[in-house]
């Protein structure tokens, strides 16, 4: 096997709630339909012809107060686009922002820190924290005493992952327990191997996919 870079000690996640709020969002982009004039099926392209053909052909041959139904008819055919696309598009970011907005990020998640080794994913937190292993994510998991505690999730409980512009997204079963977890790409910046990362995700899990309320903390 190639040889990756890795980390010698674990690095900080940092994760601000609006970080969290922002991967959420751009995971459930991601995987979303598209809202675009590209989703349009060639059946309602076809209709809308049709109708706009009747309406142009109604203001060209017929005159008077009779004109009026032709011009409704063009003007459902806009309504109809800005529903299909700007609308639904609107709908379903308002939906998606109430269930967000119900959320809050784990506070484990503000002081964690993350290494990469051939093994697995290290993921380091302060000592102080007396209901560290009441987080159903790091349930079942073995830690090492310290100044830190840190489990391992090895590469072989990675069950399914994704990724974004700005972040990877991981998903892991250990011992009947199932965690996520988020990897802003910002990391690189701090030697945070990202490219080590996805390179042990794709030999685990060639295909990426990930649905947005598989993020959600266990309860």
């Amino acid at each position: 096997m190639a040889l990756y870079p890795y980390t010698l000690q674990p690095i900080a996640l940092n994760l601000t709630e609006a970080e969290f709020h922002q991967a959420q969002y751009e995971l459930f982009s991601s995987a979303s339909p598209s809202f675009g004039l590209s989703a349009i099926k060639t059946k309602e392209w076809v209709i809308m012809a049709i109708v706009v053909a009747l309406a142009i052909a109604g203001l060209v041959f017929v005159t008077g107060y009779s004109t009026i139904i032709f011009w409704l008819m063009l003007v459902a055919v806009v309504i109809y686009l800005l529903v299909r696309t700007l609308g639904f598009k609107w709908y379903v970011k308002r939906e998606f922002d109430k269930q967000v907005a119900e959320q809050e990020m784990p506070d484990e998640m503000r002081q964690m820190k993350l290494g990469v080794q051939k093994h697995g994913l290290v993921m380091a937190m302060p000592v102080n924290q007396p209901d560290l292993m009441q987080n159903p994510q790091m349930r079942g998991m073995q830690m090492r005493a310290g100044s830190t505690q840190q489990a391992v999730v090895p590469w072989s409980a990675i069950k399914s992952w994704d990724e974004t512009d700005d972040y990877i997204f991981m998903m892991f079963e250990m011992k009947g327990q199932q965690g996520s977890q988020i990897i802003p790409k910002r990391l690189q910046a701090q030697k945070f191997p990202i490219d080590t990362v996805r390179q042990h995700l794709q030999e685990v899990v060639p295909i990426k996919g990930l649905n947005p309320e598989n993020l959600q903390p266990p309860a």
